[in-house]
């Protein structure tokens, strides 16, 4: 079987670190490169996660670019409460030492997909969309090169930054108009999924017993990132890692059920800016070229994650 190339867009965050975890250990996937965009946190304070990220578990051969270090038009917003403020807790890292490639990431990408195949890179941005639409539109021929765009981010029901915006389209709605607007095939990882990826006490366990550097930062980060989410949101439960739920599609799409609707973004609502407005309605057109992903097998995803995990720390 050959491997799936993607290449991750991303703004570290606890749960960003933990999709480049799942794909640096799946044996299913090729990461070709990991680009940085402001989000979370500034540009340069995600850079230098994603960097001490990959350090930690030895990834020396990825290149890593910084992209865009805040919006297509609006003013960069302050990152999720629930991340702290460096965007990660970053007293189990490494000094990161990786060097950052000289190119932007938008150019980073771009000259990624033009040197493989076409029809054989996924994009999987797990952040705001700034970098992806700019490369789409340096270069529209990529649109079509693309295998598939595979995105954590929106909601076809709720939101988390306002009642119906979710934070990585929010950050940028121009950018997300433009991504969601290319004829790229776009599978929308959204809340309604993402909410669902929850691991448990038991889980946690399980990490826990592989003892690893790497299994000991995954789970202090996560009960860190847990209390955080507690304490803002009053919940008992562990907080969901959205970003895991894109990559794990990438690996098997049979992990979540998805129903394919038009998809696009509201920019002028005064109560729904960054809105993924989702058209459910029947019959959907034979040219709809996007999906949302609605339900997810939990306990597969916290295996295959827990897999990855075992894989790195040998």
């Amino acid at each position: 079987m050959s491997k799936n190339k993607i290449i991750i867009d991303c703004d570290p965050g606890h749960d960003d670190a933990m999709a480049i975890f799942l794909a640096l250990g799946n044996p299913n996937i090729d990461l070709l490169a990991v680009t940085t965009a402001a989000g979370n946190k500034t540009l340069d304070e995600v850079t230098y996660n994603t960097r001490a990220v990959m350090e930690l578990i030895g990834a020396n051969n990825i290149p890593i670019a910084a992209g865009c270090s805040r919006p297509l038009v609006r003013t960069i917003q302050k990152g999720l409460k629930t991340h702290k403020v460096t965007g990660i807790d970053r007293s189990q890292l490494p000094e990161p030492k990786l060097p950052i490639d000289e190119r932007h990431a938008v150019d980073l990408i771009i000259d990624t997909i033009k040197s493989h195949p076409p029809k054989t890179v996924t994009l999987v941005p797990i952040g705001g969309l700034t970098n992806i639409a700019l490369a789409a539109r340096k270069a529209p021929e990529i649109v079509g090169l693309v295998k598939e765009v595979v995105l954590m981010g929106g909601g076809y029901h709720t939101g988390n930054s306002t009642a119906v915006a979710e934070f990585n389209i929010l950050i940028d709605p121009e950018a997300a108009h433009i991504v969601f607007n290319e004829t790229w095939p776009i599978t929308m990882v959204g809340l309604g999924l993402a909410y669902q990826a929850r691991p448990d006490d038991q889980i946690i366990e399980k990490i826990k017993a592989l003892n690893t550097r790497l299994s000991h930062f995954v789970v202090e980060s996560l009960n860190n990132y847990t209390a955080s989410y507690r304490q803002q949101k009053g919940h008992s439960d562990h907080a969901p890692v959205h970003d895991l739920c894109a990559v794990a599609y990438v690996i098997d799409p049979s992990i979540m059920e998805t129903i394919k609707a038009p998809i696009n973004i509201e920019l002028q609502g005064a109560l729904t800016t960054g809105m993924t407005v989702t058209d459910f309605r029947l019959p959907i057109k034979a040219e709809c070229h996007t999906q949302a992903a609605t339900k997810l097998d939990n306990p597969q995803l916290w295996d295959m994650f827990i897999d990855s995990l075992e894989q790195l720390g040998k």
